[in-house]
């Protein structure tokens, strides 16, 4: 992990120094009560993260925004390597975006394998890559070359930087269905047969409350005097709701295999 001190601070652009060291995703304390107050959002010009409500301070400076895979900071491969060397950091996919590491990870054990393994932590790395983060790539760097400030050759001269056209950065609210629908409470679309429809559901409903056999008499005395004025749509939905009680009988539990 790389370690905040009087020389790194010499070696190191202070953007860097405060990237590598800022806690980010913490509540913006500005609006604490907004939805969405994240700080996921670097400015290298002032050397701070804030959240997007806080956005129009900074529109025209050099922004960084900091995303998240598992639960750890990465920054997108293209707009970390407008601003550093990021050959041998590995890079992985998340939302079809090449990401990198920010800092080093925490890991329960050292890699003791024959394999490829990070030149800082040791943790395992596929090949040809050398680097799990770029802190990990920074801080080698300062090892072996620091003294002779090294790290400025992996640096790039970059002085436009904006965010990226990102819908993520600000989830919009959810969008409810219109007011207007058309739909009626059994979600029908509101067309022929409504009515016989909803009196059948009516009357399966009443007959799950009452016992079976007091029920089924009752539907058919509901819906006698459908049959007798001739209605074919009400005496069918009679025979589907007393089909649906004698349906809901109880049957014999069967258990899942166990293997």
């Amino acid at each position: 992990m790389l370690v905040t001190t009087a020389a790194s601070s010499r070696t190191m652009p202070a953007w860097l120094q405060a990237l590598l060291t800022e806690k980010f995703f913490n509540a913006c304390l500005i609006h604490q009560e907004a939805r969405k107050n994240e700080k996921n959002i670097f400015c290298l010009d002032c050397c701070t993260s804030f959240c997007p409500h806080c956005l129009p301070l900074h529109c025209s400076h050099r922004l960084l925004q900091i995303r998240r895979y598992v639960y750890h900071d990465v920054l997108r491969l293209d707009d970390a390597a407008k601003l550093i060397d990021c050959s041998s950091v590995q890079a992985y996919i998340t939302n079809s975006a090449k990401v990198v590491f920010l800092k080093q990870r925490p890991q329960a054990r050292q890699c003791r394998g024959s394999g490829n393994i990070c030149c800082t932590c040791d943790r395992a790395l596929q090949d040809p890559y050398l680097f799990c983060s770029i802190s990990c790539k920074i801080d080698y760097i300062l090892k072996t070359e620091g003294c002779h400030g090294g790290l400025w050759k992996y640096l790039l001269e970059c002085n436009f930087l904006p965010l990226p056209d990102d819908p993520g950065l600000m989830t919009p609210d959810t969008v409810l269905e219109p007011v207007g629908s058309a739909r009626t409470s059994s979600g029908s679309s509101g067309y022929g047969g409504v009515g016989c429809w909803n009196m059948a559901c009516t009357a399966a409903t009443d007959f799950v409350v009452r016992k079976k056999r007091t029920t089924m008499l009752a539907c058919t005395g509901h819906f006698q005097p459908a049959r007798e004025r001739g209605h074919p749509a009400c005496s069918r939905a009679s025979d589907m709701s007393a089909g649906l009680i004698i349906s809901r009988r109880k049957k014999t539990p069967q258990r899942a295999p166990l293997y």
